[in-house]
């Protein structure tokens, strides 16, 4: 059973430990505590004494700190309800299966794990203690992102045929994301934003893949491909008693400018957003018809407060949350098939995949955007920035 902390106002909260204080975490997630109101920080894990030290005082409702070695003190404390899992992508089924056996809730960041066996195990361990496990799509809560699969189903574009996407960005040579044995690589890191929008947008699976990489030969690159573009082909519409077949094709890259854009091309006119996978900052939508173009506006959010809020009524109302497990394992399934169309160079077929539930608009969630930067530390953003 859950044992949950009460705010001020008797409104009960859930107890979150930190497990990882990379950039993200300290970037976005430690200062969305602010503004989930149903959640709170009480834990940081971490093997770097430094960030426990300075983190704990920057944010005082952290009542201990636990070093990696001390993880299932954390978890067996009493302190902690659920855990938010930011560590590099081999970690996370280890640490979510510790959690789950010690009944703690998990919220993990994506890619949800490195192969489908670990995705499936994370799974298990969940189900089999009874806690939810939730993936962490922020875009799933995003307005922007779900607005757009309301303009698709509105028909205003026609029949959906193609999606299209652009991804991109510089990443340093020191970051982890350019490192192979702890999961990092274009399509888990960034790909997975791509392949995730294509499936909520078409509102189906791809039913076969096909994927090529390249490199500029620098020493960055020496573990991971500098850039990646895929093909992924999707069944009629079947919900519209439609055969004819979808494609979604994008292109990510690590050593390219930054961009984060979509596009959706139908039978009457193209939906563009941009930029559509960004964490912070205005989004906008793009809706041309008959060569005419609307233009709409999103405000910056903190996205990962709305996450937050989400994942703790979900414990507290004991509902399954979506994006679960499931969502993460599919997109992981997609991710290791493109590998094999990249090493084969051949379209690798899927076997029928099923989601029970696709995000909409009704889980949008507004909260404020941070208001500044927080003060980083001994972390780097991806592109080098301290």
């Amino acid at each position: 059973m859950t044992t949950t902390q009460s705010s001020a106002n008797g409104q009960p909260k859930i107890r979150y430990a930190v497990v990882g204080l990379g950039w993200f975490a300290q970037a976005a997630a430690l200062p969305a505590f602010a503004h989930a109101e149903n959640s709170e920080i009480v834990a940081l894990v971490s093997d770097d004494s430094t960030k426990l030290e300075q983190l704990s005082q920057k944010y005082t409702s952290v009542q201990r700190t636990f070093s990696y070695a001390e993880y299932d003190n954390c978890l067996h404390s009493g302190l902690v309800d659920a855990v938010y899992i930011a560590l590099p992508n081999h970690m996370h089924r280890e640490y979510t299966v510790r959690a789950a056996e010690a009944k703690v809730h998990v919220l993990c960041e994506k890619p949800m794990a490195v192969t489908e066996d670990e995705c499936q195990q994370m799974i298990a361990a969940c189900d089999r203690n009874g806690v939810k496990l939730m993936i962490a799509y922020r875009l799933h809560f995003e307005a922007a992102n779900m607005e757009a699969i309301e303009v698709l189903k509105s028909g205003q574009i026609g029949e959906p045929r193609v999606f299209t996407s652009m991804f991109s960005q510089q990443v340093e040579a020191s970051n982890i994301r350019v490192e192979k044995a702890v999961g990092g690589g274009t399509l888990d890191d960034i790909g997975i934003y791509c392949i995730n929008a294509a499936r909520y947008l078409f509102q189906a699976e791809p039913s076969e893949v096909f994927a090529t990489s390249a490199s500029n030969n620098e020493p960055r690159f020496q573990e991971v491909a500098e850039m990646t573009s895929a093909i992924l082909r999707f069944p009629g519409d079947a919900a519209k008693d439609s055969k004819a077949e979808r494609l979604a094709t994008f292109t990510v890259s690590f050593g390219a400018a930054k961009i984060s854009t979509f596009q959706v091309l139908g039978t009457k006119g193209d939906f563009q957003v941009k930029p559509a996978y960004a964490s912070s900052g205005e989004i906008k939508h793009y809706l041309t018809i008959e060569g005419e173009t609307q233009e709409r506006s999103f405000s910056g959010r903190d996205q990962l407060a709305a996450e937050f809020v989400y994942f703790s009524d979900c414990i507290l109302e004991n509902k399954q949350p979506e994006p679960s497990g499931q969502e993460g394992l599919i997109d992981v399934r997609i991710i290791r098939a493109l590998d094999r169309s990249i090493a084969t160079g051949q379209f690798v077929q899927l076997e029928p995949l099923r989601r029970d539930q696709y995000p909409d608009a009704n889980q949008a969630i507004e909260r404020p955007p941070l208001e500044q930067a927080p003060e980083l530390i001994r972390v780097a953003d991806p592109s080098g920035k301290s």
